[in-house]
């Protein structure tokens, strides 16, 4: 049955590369791989076939991405995370990235979280 499985890309900053004094809420590294943890395992508890992509702050990101999007041709969404999507430093990056996604995987929606907390249903709002 591993085959119905919705293939979901979450596309986040690796923990260890955030500027946590830019966050609009007080958050840590151990906090947030926490909160990625429990992202990718409601959505799996949920039925779909889902796991992170963590990324550098631009040095490597869009060649990791164009690599993870290539490798795998049949997602059916990829979420952009609200580290990348919400730091203006990260701006940039985001505008990249969504264009890298809509290229390398034009049928795949896309989606946005607000907060790790409401990955699962950002998700669920398109597959």
């Amino acid at each position: 049955m591993t085959h119905d499985k919705k293939k979901v890309l979450m596309i986040g900053l690796d923990p260890k590369v955030v500027d946590y004094s830019h966050l609009p809420v007080k958050l840590d590294e151990a906090t947030l791989r926490a909160g990625l943890a429990a992202d990718e395992k409601r959505l799996r508890d949920l039925g779909y076939d889902a796991g992170w992509l963590l990324i550098d702050r631009g040095e490597t990101a869009e060649a990791v991405v164009s690599a993870a999007l290539e490798e795998e041709k049949a997602f059916d969404c990829v979420l952009i995370g609200a580290g990348i999507r919400t730091v203006p430093p990260m701006f940039l990056l985001f505008e990249k990235l969504v264009n890298l996604v809509h290229e390398k995987a034009p049928h795949a929606k896309i989606c946005f979280n607000t907060v790790p907390e409401d990955t699962a249903v950002s998700v669920q709002r398109w597959v």
